[in-house]
């Protein structure tokens, strides 16, 4: 049977993952026994439709790039526009939820209404936003819990680079004492062109040219972006109730080039560094500039790259470095979550 989608939010990563839907159907059907069907979008600034039999991803693409909004879809006999996001989610025949909208990251909303909602309606929420997860994971956890649904966020973390999963899955089985690493690639963009030389404004202005940094940097330059990722890996990987207020946070704005240039002479370079640490029971984290060794594996990640290195007690040290953000990276992140949803579904019908 077809998962039935519903959208709420449709902008760049909710179209990239229909795109990937759209494009790999065939494939993903028959590797991975996945059949899609998007029932419903609905985005506060492009409107919304809903047909309950499905609705046709390439009309859906050409009328929102065309027309600017998904209500010029052609009506049909069943078709619903206008529709709010908690419409959306009580009303229709969804039964996975894709939670794609522009979150606050400071009251996690409006995804944290939007996945009580779909819980309490014994909807599955599969969503990228930072916010719900760094401010309600243990609530909403339980919720999805309770009343037996899925609840996928692979994405919030380092997009489509799978930091969340692979702990869990490929590394069970160790206790993991220790998670470092490099989580927001703008901080790692600038400061690697300060070992180039280049003032810290000229390499923000340049990161905003390339896209990698907004108009308003100050998410990315002071920490705070991070800081949500390190509450998420805190709270997932190492299972403790760790609010982001608790996560030390300093930004790299009193950086200069020449604090740079000085630990290159020393042979070492300075990191936008989130490091989560467990001892004796007891979970810390921080969002610091750090200066590290030149041997450190981390110290070699340049540019808007991420990385992030697990201490395992038997493994030993994993590191695991890939794009943090990105259209398509991050539309493929919901797409391991469906994946594992249909995963899950298909085994509890055994």
């Amino acid at each position: 049977m077809a998962a039935k989608i519903a959208f709420i939010g449709f902008g760049g990563v909710g179209q990239a993952l229909a795109e990937i839907l759209e494009e790999r159907r065939e494939d993903l059907n028959n590797k991975h026994g996945l059949e899609t069907v998007v029932v419903a979008v609905a985005d506060m600034k492009k409107g919304a439709v809903y047909d309950p039999g499905g609705l046709e991803i390439t009309e859906l693409l050409r009328c929102v790039r065309e027309e600017g909004s998904v209500e010029a879809y052609s009506d049909g006999a069943h078709t619903v526009k206008g529709m709010t996001s908690l419409e959306t989610i009580e009303k229709t025949n969804a039964d996975i939820i894709v939670e794609v909208t522009f979150t606050d990251v400071k009251t996690g909303e409006p995804a944290i209404s939007h996945c009580r909602t779909a819980f309490k309606h014994q909807k599955s929420v599969i969503t990228t936003n930072k916010g719900p997860i760094a401010l309600a994971y243990q609530e909403l956890a339980e919720m999805a819990a309770d009343h037996g649904v899925y609840f996928g966020f692979e994405g919030t973390v380092m997009s489509g680079t799978p930091a969340l999963r692979m702990p869990k899955i490929a590394l069970a089985g160790n206790e993991i004492t220790e998670i470092k690493g490099i989580l927001n690639g703008t901080t790692n963009y600038i400061l690697t062109e300060m070992e180039k030389g280049h003032s810290y404004e000229e390499a923000l202005s340049e990161a905003q040219k390339l896209g990698y940094a907004e108009a308003d940097p100050t998410s990315d330059v002071e920490g705070f972006d991070a800081r949500y990722k390190t509450a998420i890996l805190a709270n997932y990987i190492m299972g403790v109730p760790l609010s982001h207020t608790e996560v030390e946070c300093a930004g790299i704005t009193n950086l200069t080039v020449d604090d740079v240039q000085q630990a290159l002479k020393e042979g070492a370079k300075w990191k936008l560094l989130s490091r989560v640490t467990l001892s004796n029971g007891q979970v810390s984290a921080s969002v610091k500039p750090e200066k590290l060794a030149a041997d450190d594996p981390l110290a070699a990640v340049t540019g808007s790259t991420n990385a992030i290195l697990y201490d395992c007690d038997l493994a030993g040290p994993i590191m695991l470095t890939g794009a943090g953000a990105g259209l398509k990276e991050t539309g493929y992140s919901l797409l391991i979550d469906l994946i594992h949803f249909q995963k899950q579904n298909s085994f509890a019908k055994i």
